[in-house]
């Protein structure tokens, strides 16, 4: 616990201060998504999946409670999930900096194949929890529909006797995020009759569902609804610090996962007079990696039994960096190195830079930054390195995204707007686009070691 206090110490105050440029330098020492590029394709890890696939033997996994506190088993020993979801095919990567477990978010329609992954988590030594595809309502899915209920119940039967007995399945997740503009409580119901299918004919793993944020609502209706599931699984960004004060308000006495958990939400944040939220670098999404693990997953794991933290790869969600620890071009950012502290009680040997918010026309991202027309304007950012590497930056201007989508739907990656930046430095000159409307700054620095930090500012051309 010590060594986690002194991360968030590092981590959590002064990113924005006077104070940067020594706090870096005290660290010293230590669903349309991306691949990233390093994938595990090693001819020998293939042929120890396939033969591991030949012999599948299933490893129980169940839920013990001793006094009120909860922990999950596997083969009868204590299993502590250094989980991540996976939206790439790099397990190798995740092994590497010390996670044991990935999530999916389907069967049949993942980065891979569900029994290629299976078979590379085993050979590799580590656990998947697959989750089941389940019918949304705001996708048009009508729960009143007996048919339609019935089908899908008959095609996760098939994919539930597919891949019961696979040793590398650690638990089922019935749906993910179903209650998300719900409004007809019967999903609940098909999610429990699906929970009872999989007691039925696998007993070895655990069912779960996982709900967006804490919803009060959901969880009422699985309580009437879905006794069958063991546990149920939240999904919450900055709002996750008050999940224990919810659970007990709540009255829920059960353990559970955080499936997704990491960076502020999109829709938790401050929005610009036209609408732009804003989004913090990738040095403050550090810090609410570490602190969120540090208030709620580590402090309340007598509850808390697995967590899967969001994003192990990349993805376009409201701005390309938002939600992935990678870059499209496979960088790691410094939301790696917070976890490999957290898994392995040391920082990696190379340490991913920090990097203050740019600061354009003298103004932060909290002024409402309005430009003119054809203008030049400075525009500037402070990275350090913790091993002294030297930093090269790569700006670029795109339009603002003006997509709709919720829930993880996926989203084009807004348009590059080209021949606005002269040179490629700490400090630049932009010249502001010839038409007018919202746009966004961004800024990547990279140190030479496959890390980089990034930052982005929007603004508005007059």
């Amino acid at each position: 616990m010590q060594s986690i206090k002194t991360l968030i110490s590092l981590l959590l105050f002064g990113m924005v201060s006077t104070a940067f440029t020594a706090l870096a330098l005290q660290t010293k020492g230590s669903e349309q998504i991306n691949p990233i590029t390093q994938a595990a394709r090693s001819s020998s890890v293939l042929a120890s999946a396939a033969d591991s696939s030949a012999k599948q033997v299933p490893m129980k996994v169940e839920i013990i409670e001793t006094d009120g506190n909860f922990q999950l088993l596997r083969g009868g020993k204590p299993y502590q999930v250094k989980g991540a979801g996976i939206a790439s095919l790099d397990l190798k990567g995740l092994v590497q900096f010390g996670g044991n477990s990935v999530r999916t978010w389907a069967v049949d329609h993942h980065a891979e194949p569900a029994q290629k992954l299976l078979d590379r988590a085993h050979a590799m030594g580590i656990t998947v929890s697959l989750c089941l595809e389940f019918g949304k309502e705001r996708m048009d899915f009508d729960y009143n529909d007996a048919s339609l209920v019935a089908k899908q119940l008959e095609e996760n039967t098939a994919r539930v006797k597919k891949y019961k007995d696979h040793p590398a399945l650690l638990t089922w997740i019935v749906g993910n995020e179903v209650n998300l503009e719900y409004t007809n409580p019967k999903v609940f119901d098909a999610i429990n009759d699906t929970a009872k299918m999989i007691k039925e004919i696998d007993p070895n793993h655990p069912t779960t569902t996982a709900i967006a944020g804490f919803d009060r609502k959901a969880l009422a209706d699985i309580k009437e609804r879905a006794p069958d599931l063991d546990f149920v699984s939240f999904q919450m960004y900055a709002d996750i610090v008050n999940l224990p004060k919810y659970i007990k308000e709540a009255g829920y006495d059960k353990p559970y996962f955080v499936t997704e958990w990491g960076s502020v939400g999109h829709w938790e944040v401050w929005s610009t007079k036209w609408g732009a939220p804003v989004e913090n670098t990738s040095s403050e999404k550090a810090s609410n990696y570490a602190k969120s693990y540090l208030k709620v997953l580590d402090l309340h794991r007598d509850k808390a039994i697995g967590n899967y933290v969001f994003l192990w790869g990349q993805k376009q969600e409201k701005t390309p960096t938002w939600y992935g620890m990678f870059l499209a071009s496979g960088e790691k950012t410094e939301a790696v190195d917070v976890m490999h502290f957290i898994w392995n009680d040391r920082w990696p040997e190379n340490r991913v830079p920090r990097i203050s918010p740019i600061t354009l026309n003298k103004k932060g991202a909290f002024d409402n930054v309005f430009l003119s027309s054809g203008e030049k304007y400075i525009a500037a950012v402070e990275a350090v390195d913790a091993e002294g590497d030297t930093i090269t930056y790569s700006w670029e201007v795109r339009a603002e995204s003006i997509s709709d989508a919720v829930g993880g739907d996926a989203e084009s990656i807004p348009q590059l707007v080209e021949g606005l930046i002269k040179n490629q430095d700490a400090t630049i000159e932009l010249v502001a686009p010839t038409e007018s409307g919202a746009y966004r700054l961004f800024v990547y620095a990279f140190d030479g070691h496959n890390n980089a930090a990034h930052a982005n500012i929007p603004f508005y051309v007059k």
